[in-house]
């Protein structure tokens, strides 16, 4: 049996770095934030497991100013382990809880690349877990396992542990997905069918918490997958290590939510804190096994849903051969993925369609 525990999501402020080393800062405010917060967290019941947001380490140098990608991951980004999660591993021991967090990561198998990678560090102080980010947003550089298929599948094989591996650990089977993650019902449902039963969902940039976005999707992958979801929101940035003053530019909102859509603990401004709730595993697999609303999992009939998969939309590949280019090379597939859905009947295109945004043919 599981006892009820406490986790913890951080909303911590962050310095964009411009070397390795530069990430030495944001870890020891991080460690400090946990501190502030474990004490008061605790007092319910006993702290098991600290999310802490994407970016929080690193920032989001890479994505912001288009660093080309072998540069970033020669200069910004280390491997796993690294001392980054060896400051992370000695605050787990010594609180005798799981930590949760993310980094960009260089892998050996993929020199001169990239990966947007959530990992959890255990109460012993190892790194039990790696999830590798399957969706990115236009501006984002990282490789994902789709743009390099052929090797991934070769290297780790084509199953669900491949792409949507689980933790089962003694609080519970943990998942994690990562911010654009969120926008695709597939990555959640992925880790619930793999058997998640609580799910790391961080940052949003804004103008996606100011819109409701964050919020919406956060309760409704809880509710899709009868799940908890531990959603840190990023907090202010420091654009450079010597800017005078942050900016907000995800908007706080930081939440725990339950298995069944409820906003247990919320923080809705950008400032550095943190949100936490109580986790009642052994109450969500009730549920799971014993409602018949709306945990609807259990309803699926997969054979109906294959059938909206079974042409590709965005081409796998992108970047076997060669890294990942700035943002304007990239381009080029996002018109073609749009192509194939106009070619195929499912997209209409707009009298006003503005083409210097795209290579559309007429």
């Amino acid at each position: 049996m599981i006892e009820r525990y406490t986790a913890m999501g951080l909303q911590t402020s962050v310095w964009y770095i411009e070397t390795r080393a530069d990430c030495k800062r944001n870890l020891e405010h991080i460690l400090e934030c946990i501190d502030s917060a474990y004490w008061v967290g605790s007092t319910e019941f006993p702290v098991k497991l600290i999310c802490i947001p994407e970016g929080a380490i690193q920032g989001f140098t890479d994505s912001t100013f288009d660093w080309e990608q072998a540069k970033s991951a020669r200069e910004l980004f280390c491997e796993l382990p690294g001392w980054e999660t060896d400051m992370l591993a000695t605050k787990a021991k010594e609180l005798d809880t799981y930590i949760m967090s993310q980094l960009r990561v260089r892998k050996p198998e993929f020199p001169d690349y990239y990966f947007n990678v959530a990992f959890i560090i255990s109460p012993q102080g190892e790194i039990i877990y790696q999830y590798h980010k399957l969706q990115v947003f236009v501006g984002e550089p990282s490789t994902v396992p789709h743009d390099v298929w052929d090797k991934w599948v070769e290297l780790y094989g084509e199953t669900m542990d491949a792409f949507f591996p689980v933790c089962d650990t003694e609080i519970g089977r943990i998942g994690a997905v990562i911010c654009m993650d969120a926008f695709f019902p597939e990555t959640s449902r992925g880790m619930a069918m793999n058997g998640a039963e609580v799910l790391y969902m961080p940052s949003t940039y804004d103008p996606y918490v100011g819109n409701d976005w964050y919020e919406i999707q956060r309760r409704s992958r809880a509710i899709d997958n009868s799940l908890f979801v531990i959603a840190p929101n990023t907090g202010q940035r420091y654009l450079h290590k010597h800017s005078a003053a942050p900016v907000d530019m995800f908007g706080g909102d930081s939440m725990i939510v339950d298995y069944k859509g409820q906003v247990l603990s919320r923080h809705r401004s950008a400032a550095d804190s943190y949100v936490s709730a109580v986790i009642d595993i052994e109450a969500l697999r009730d549920w799971r096994i014993n409602s018949r609303f709306p945990n609807t999992m259990k309803d699926l009939r997969t054979e109906q849903f294959k059938l909206i998969y079974e042409e590709p939309v965005f081409e796998k590949n992108m970047a076997l051969h060669k890294p990942k280019g700035r943002r304007a090379e990239r381009e080029p597939y996002f018109a073609r993925s749009i192509q194939r859905l106009v070619d195929r009947g499912i997209w209409k295109r707009p009298r006003y369609q503005r083409t210097d945004r795209t290579t559309l043919k007429d």
